[in-house]
């Protein structure tokens, strides 16, 4: 929390002359610039109300206190909604704000109004108040700012994200001269101060220029405690498992791909998350920065088919009760009845049968008959309840399609359940909050360690099926995942009309998942799940895994683990030698032969 009294006076000089200049002298409105911004509106062609408004900073902060209407969820079904109801420009809306402006008038000093809109007003990348926002971009107080950091900051009130300086610096600097000219014209500064000031414009931190991990941070916000993140007035420190390194590789890689091998003006979007094996996430890409792409976060919030890497789950059941990675399991032409929907007949992706298979193989190749079967066989409550206890929250389908992976996942959650894999077998929940504790406290308010759970299936059925999708990997369809130096364990997957587009996989070390497709489910030209995610895969995890030793994955030898060959009696060579039996008869026989 901050005051017009203790930050710097280049920022309330920026404010003022910027979004009210006649602050100080009225009343909290301003016929004279409503009747400025109605005839400007007019003569740019839009109605009278639409663009300028024409408010004070009084009036503004009867906005951003939404004219004393607490959110009511009965009324409005999100805070969003709330939100923007309460910056409607409307006749009636600004007939409503006078009383209340005048009455806040009445009531408090200009400084104390002004206050409030110093700590309300939303700067942009997530930044609210300008406290948050001098932090966010320029690691410094409020009290600090200087002429062209505070005309930045002020600029960013007409159009937060618009003119946000980690969304593009050089618009940012352009705004800013303007309120530098206003800044001059109003004598809160002089010719001199206001040349030296453009001629050195303000520049983002190191930290702000790097501009990761945004998704990250939203994530947090939305995983988090309420009471410590986003309803508290109190300065808390959070601790976090975010890898800036990682971020930065996994953020290179995206656009890596997209600039190269995907072509120019795709709208097609992307998503990937890295986490450590007991669910603790290191990195998070939301999205590529498209137009109208907005904050919407696709690795925890898009609600996608999973396809085929939908199958290591239905193996995973089949291995824990018994079957083994050389068991054989028949691909060819298969129609179960399914009651209420009819002959479901599932097909490959070749359209190609291959007979009897090895369960490797089966996955190794992706085939789609063997995987219903299975699933069959073992029971589709069975693979619903390991899905769902690996972390698999979401509804899964309740037919036959559940194990081609008919079923919708985010992509944190179909990471977090292949880290279950990874770690020998079981849930993990996927976390970022290490720790929070309220500013100048040594004693943390929450902690987490670790985000392991309950054991799902057996380690040596885990490490079994760690060697199968090593298999995918190195001679399957996930080739393209392969990295130099050490084994990767992997699955693709590739939804109907390839309208979503997957890999996950995994080293010794971390898991990271890549979803890539359209946000209107538009299909994917010439894209599979072993393409071009598995490549922003394998970039993503060549540079985090350049400084580390390689180290083997926990699975098992399929030498080692493979059935006994059956033995091989020979046939004697004089005749063949009487069991117990037929001597015990003989015997008997020639007793009685004897005696007779």
């Amino acid at each position: 929390m901050i005051d017009a009294e203790t930050v710097s006076p280049h920022l309330v000089n920026a404010v003022v002359a910027t979004e009210d200049r006649r602050f100080y002298r009225h009343l909290g409105i301003s016929p004279r610039g409503i009747a400025s911004a109605i005839r400007i509106n007019l003569s740019e062609g839009r109605g009278p109300l639409s663009g300028h408004g024409g408010s004070t900073i009084t009036q503004q902060v009867a906005k951003l206190m939404c004219l004393g209407v607490a959110y009511d969820p009965e009324i409005w079904a999100t805070e969003a909604e709330y939100e923007s109801d309460c910056r409607e420009n409307s006749l009636w809306r600004k007939i409503q704000e006078v009383p209340f402006s005048l009455a806040m008038e009445l009531r408090y000093s200009k400084d104390e109004i002004l206050s409030i809109y110093l700590n309300r007003a939303y700067l942009g990348a997530g930044a609210r108040g300008f406290e948050a926002a001098a932090q966010r971009y320029f690691s410094v107080s409020a009290a600090e700012v200087t002429p062209q950091q505070a005309a930045m900051l002020a600029g960013l009130l007409v159009a937060p994200s618009y003119y946000a300086p980690t969304r593009n610096l050089e618009r940012a600097q352009e705004r800013a001269n303007v309120i530098l000219n206003l800044m001059e014209e109003q004598g809160y500064l002089s010719a001199a101060e206001a040349d030296a000031a453009r001629a050195n414009p303000a520049r983002l931190s190191q930290a702000a220029e790097q501009n990761i991990g945004g998704s990250f941070a939203d994530w947090i916000m939305a995983e988090g405690p309420d009471f410590l993140t986003r309803e508290t007035t109190e300065d808390v420190v959070i601790r976090t498992t975010f890898d800036p390194e990682m971020q930065a590789a996994a953020e290179r890689a995206l656009q890596n791909v997209f600039e190269n091998q995907v072509r120019a003006g795709s709208e097609a979007q992307a998503a990937i998350v890295v986490m450590s094996a007991d669910g603790a996430v290191r990195a998070m890409v939301g999205g590529r920065d498209t137009q109208g792409a907005g904050l919407f976060n696709r690795a925890s919030q898009a609600m996608r088919q999973t396809g085929s890497a939908f199958k290591p789950f239905v193996y995973a059941t089949a291995l824990d009760l018994g079957w083994r990675f050389d068991d054989m399991i028949l691909d060819a032409p298969l129609t179960l009845n399914v009651p209420g929907s009819g002959p479901y007949s599932p097909t490959n992706y070749t359209g190609e049968y291959y007979g009897e298979v090895t369960l490797t193989d089966a996955l190794r190749t992706s085939l789609n008959t063997p995987a219903v079967r299975i699933a069959d066989e073992v029971g589709l409550d069975l693979v619903r309840t390991v899905a769902s206890e690996f972390g698999i929250e979401s509804d899964l389908a309740a037919g036959p399609a559940l194990a081609l992976g008919a079923s919708e996942s985010t992509l944190i959650e179909m990471t977090g359940a292949f880290a279950g894999i990874l770690n020998g077998g079981s849930a993990v929940r996927p976390y970022a909050v290490q720790e929070l504790r309220l500013l100048g406290d040594d004693t943390p308010m929450f902690e987490q360690r670790t985000g392991i759970r309950e054991r799902v299936i057996s380690e040596f059925a885990a490490r079994q099926l760690t060697y199968m999708m090593s298999e995918v990997v190195a001679s399957g369809t996930g080739r393209r995942a392969a990295l130099p130096d050490r084994p990767v364990a992997g699955k693709t997957g590739t939804t109907q009309a390839a309208r979503d587009a997957w890999f996950l996989g995994f080293t010794a070390d971390y898991v990271a998942g890549v979803w890539m497709g359209y946000d209107d489910n538009t299909p994917l030209s010439g894209v599979t799940g072993g393409g071009l995610p598995a490549e922003i895969w394998r970039q993503t995890m060549e540079e985090i895994h350049r400084d580390l030793p390689p180290r083997p994955l926990p699975m098992i030898d399929p030498v080692a683990e493979a059935r006994p060959a059956p033995q091989i009696v020979e046939e004697q060579p004089q005749g063949r030698r009487p069991d117990l039996a037929e001597q015990i008869l003989m015997e008997v026989l020639g007793g009685l032969l004897g005696r007779n």
